[in-house]
């Protein structure tokens, strides 16, 4: 938290978009520095309906400086088209599932509770784990394990999704993946956490989001605006440190020349503190990368 609100050096009169609203944790913080200017906007998206009716109260209780918007944050600049707004003075995105979403069992993100194979972080969509699970073919399912989640012997786990449909529930499918798997594999580590994560993440369409985002953030950032992402997974930060680093890219034939090459962007990086780990076991794995525009 600290490490945001301070990296999006909130100012004056400043445009601030939250794209991952979650229960406003983040936002409250952003729009009580706002408040305090007595000026400036902050601007909220989530496609998790529910995020937004338990939000809305909170950031009332502060300021009524914001904006609520069901959305999925790849849509970011059609939604500030609608508020007239083109560019703003920082953005936040803290990926992955919030911690509500986790602990609803009838959600179905955990493997560890057992529910229905739901996983939609917006409950409105028609795509669930049930039909990945139970509809698609075999390779379409070899292919997210591999590809979203490193899931070793991801072949032999897809047929056997396959022989053994229909599959229900969340306890259904752990016992298909350690039924398939050879006992030394399983006495290593729990098989089923990446394949839930890649399911999850082919659920929600995930990383195609995010690079959808990614390529709108140059045009959208004033000048000195940040970006501010926490990651949790390998796949998502790969692609955001990829980002910044092309936008920083300069030809390394100039490297050779006596000249001096600016920068265009500022980048830096935050790891969670022993601090926040005592506080907050699930950021563990989360990775903050900020980045600037400097011209």
């Amino acid at each position: 938290m600290d490490e945001v609100i301070s990296s999006l050096n909130i100012k004056e009169n400043g445009i601030y978009v939250d794209l991952t609203l979650g229960r406003a944790g983040h936002s409250i913080e952003i729009l009580k520095k706002i408040k305090e200017y007595n000026s400036g906007m902050l601007i909220c998206l989530d496609k998790d309906k529910q995020a937004i009716t338990e939000s809305e109260p909170k950031l009332k209780a502060i300021s009524n400086s914001f904006v609520l918007i069901k959305s999925d944050f790849r849509y970011i600049s059609d939604e500030l088209k609608k508020l007239n707004i083109k560019k703003v003075d920082g953005i936040l995105a803290d990926l992955g599932v919030s911690s509500p979403q986790l602990d609803q069992i009838e959600r179905g993100f955990s493997y560890s509770k057992n529910s229905k194979l739901d996983m939609r972080m917006d409950l409105d969509s028609n795509l669930s784990a049930w039909e990945i699970i139970n509809n698609w073919d075999e390779e379409k399912i070899r292919w997210i394990l591999y590809n979203y989640g490193d899931v070793k012997f991801s072949s032999e786990i897809a047929k056997s999704i396959i022989k053994n449909r229909p599959v229900n529930s969340s306890f259904e499918l752990n016992e298909i993946i350690k039924n398939t798997l050879p006992a030394w594999y399983l006495r290593q580590k729990n098989p089923s956490k990446p394949i839930f994560q890649a399911i999850r993440i082919a659920v929600n369409d995930e990383l195609n989001a995010l690079d959808d985002l990614l390529k709108q953030i140059p045009e959208l950032l004033n000048k000195d605006g940040s970006l501010a992402i926490i990651t949790f997974h390998s796949k998502e930060d790969f692609r955001v440190k990829r980002f910044f680093q092309e936008l920083n890219y300069t030809d390394p034939k100039l490297n050779r020349l006596p000249i001096q090459t600016n920068k265009k962007w500022r980048q830096k990086i935050f790891f969670p503190s022993k601090k926040e780990l005592e506080l907050n076991n699930r950021s563990r794995s989360a990775k903050l990368r900020v980045i600037t525009k400097l011209e």
